[in-house]
């Protein structure tokens, strides 16, 4: 098991350089931002103290030295707009996103899971194939096109939910969250649903796949055999080998569900590291930019790493071939 982590961890690392790599310099192919942040005002001298002052007066490999260097010891730079830590900057509006994408999980296995093994356990039950015909709508509605129908339904035709903003937040651990309070819960349902409609029908899916596959096994007949109850056999089972595919679906997609909330957060207006990626790019804020898609990749590896480790965890045969 060290062995394995081990060579997982450092795989990591390559990966994370590798990143680093096409980042920083695919950032620095899509434009100047001396010609965004520095105003036409200015005169030679003052222009050229600025762009030194920006450290783009250097050569981009030496830039990049002195961006490994940081990243090292966790300073991804300095925003050209606001002036604060990259990273401080990034952690103070991630939080909001977090809590927008684990709300969007949650809601998938709690409506997803229980649909997918109905539909599994009950293949040629009406319901089943309506909510197998449902999720197709899942996977095709675009999401912009669905936040804006939920904002026009839901807010402005019934106004039963705020359609912007992130609403009354609290405090815990220093960090002010949404989810403390209910005004915040009202502001977050419409995008938490609008980004949780697709993973719906993907756990749906996955589950009733898997279900209909171990309910073919020898080790579910010979437990049915036994006598064993029904539901002891789904639960114990049939559930238990059905959430493997659905753990690691679930794992990458939160890092996916992270990394694309711009759209979502655009719509309604929240708060999150999504729309301040957005306006970064609008304003060639690189080191703004470079540092969240590092740190998107990081929690991407460090998900990635955790499914592992729970794939093996769920499934014995994992283990036994990993020390075979």
């Amino acid at each position: 098991m060290l062995a394995w982590l081990t060579q997982r961890l450092g795989q990591a690392l390559l990966v994370l350089f590798v990143m680093s790599l096409i980042v920083f310099f695919g950032m620095h192919a899509i434009g100047n931002p001396v010609d965004i942040l520095i105003g036409e005002d200015m005169n030679q001298q003052e222009r050229l103290e600025a762009i030194a002052r920006l450290g783009l007066d250097k050569p981009i490999f030496q830039q990049y030295l002195s961006f490994l260097h940081g990243a090292v010891t966790g300073n991804l730079g300095k925003s050209f707009v606001y002036n604060v830590d990259a990273v401080q900057l990034i952690f103070q509006r991630l939080p909001a996103t977090l809590e927008l994408a684990v709300a969007a999980l949650l809601i998938a296995v709690l409506v997803g899971l229980p649909l997918g093994l109905f539909a599994g356990l009950k293949p040629d039950n009406p319901l089943s194939r309506l909510f197998m015909a449902g999720s197709i709508l899942g996977f095709s509605l675009p999401a912009f096109w669905l936040g804006l129908m939920f904002v026009m339904v839901f807010s402005v035709q019934l106004g039963w939910l705020p359609a912007s903003g992130r609403g009354e937040t609290r405090e815990l651990f220093g960090v002010a969250w949404s989810w403390l309070t209910l005004n915040g819960w009202k502001h977050m349902i419409l995008p938490a649903l609008t980004l949780a409609l697709f993973k719906i029908s993907l756990v749906m899916r996955l589950t009733r796949a898997g279900v209909r596959e171990v309910l073919l096994q020898d080790h579910v007949r010979f437990a049915r055999a036994k006598g064993l109850s029904p539901a002891r056999v789904v639960m114990k089972h049939v559930l238990r080998n059905t959430m493997i595919p659905v753990v690691t679906v679930l794992g990458l997609e939160l890092g996916s569900t992270i990394a694309y909330a711009v759209v979502t957060e655009t719509i309604f207006s929240w708060p999150g590291a999504g729309k301040l990626i957005l306006d970064s790019i609008n304003s060639l804020d690189r080191p703004v930019v470079v540092a969240y898609l590092m740190v998107v990749v990081f929690i991407f590896v460090t998900l990635n790493l955790i499914v592992d480790i729970l794939y093996r965890l769920l499934d014995p045969r994992v283990r036994v071939e990993a020390s075979a």
